[in-house]
């Protein structure tokens, strides 16, 4: 089990603060890791994230961060680089969507969906991993989606943002594993978080999902938790440059 140990590392988990992200948190710190949680509206102290982790006995800090902000996500990345304890493992979670058929898909909703998933995971990693570079290891997460695969339905910028993320996901690691970083990234697939209520709300949508989904049942957000481990540790440390889905089934269905 030693090749999941992630003691005395230090994690960076991009939208930390509830559903998948916090779940992350929690499984990095079950592992042994201390927890930087960054997302918009996390609170300074107290959050529900913050306790999971220093219930495991890890240290955790909250940072405030809008990744909607090209400049905040510069300052962030800048700040992390230059600390003196190194970042070992960066989990680019971060992300929103905006459902509405592409004909009316709004150039701001364009905008803002591709900014934060997309143009913000690059910037950031960009920071962090440049220091991982320097250093000869690292490990780089990405959350990926099954729109890294497919089309999807009502949501052309979620879908090109994460195609986007599965290539940005091959072309770091071409250029970083032989320096010993590590970039991957988790495609989760349906999984019942805020961003899925829309589709669970709707009774003949979610009955078509679950009737593609071997598994029978919608994932939950600790469904995630040992593949986030797994990729950080060193038990990946041949694995570059993979899109690992967690769903249930669906993509060999």
């Amino acid at each position: 089990m030693s090749l999941f140990d992630l003691s005395g590392r230090l994690a960076v988990v991009t939208g930390a603060r509830r559903g998948i992200g916090r779940a992350m948190a929690r499984a990095l710190a079950s592992a042994g890791a201390d927890v930087i949680g960054v997302s918009v509206n996390l609170e300074e102290t107290g959050s529900e994230v913050e306790k999971d982790v220093t219930a495991a006995g890890r240290t955790f800090e909250a940072i405030r961060t809008d990744f909607a902000d090209p400049d905040a996500v510069r300052a962030l990345g800048a700040e992390l680089a230059g600390r003196e304890r190194p970042v070992d493992i960066l989990v680019n979670n971060a992300g929103t969507i905006r459902r509405t058929p592409a004909a009316d898909h709004s150039d701001a909703d364009w905008d803002l969906v591709i900014q934060v998933n997309l143009h913000a995971q690059f910037a950031l990693t960009r920071a962090v991993g440049a220091t991982m570079v320097a250093r000869g290891r690292g490990k780089v997460v990405f959350s990926a989606s099954l729109l890294s695969f497919q089309g999807g339905i009502t949501v052309p910028g979620y879908t090109a943002a994460k195609h986007g993320i599965a290539g940005l996901t091959k072309a770091l690691a071409n250029e970083w594993a032989p320096h010993g970083v590590n970039v991957n990234a988790i495609a989760p697939g349906y999984i019942a978080t805020d961003n899925t209520q829309a589709l669970r709300d709707d009774a003949g949508r979610s009955r078509a999902i679950l009737e593609r989904i071997p598994a029978r049942r919608w994932g939950e957000a600790d469904d995630i938790a040992g593949a986030t481990v797994f990729l950080a540790s060193d038990a990946a440390a041949y694995i570059h440059g993979t899109i690992l889905p967690v769903d249930g089934g669906w993509l060999g269905r």
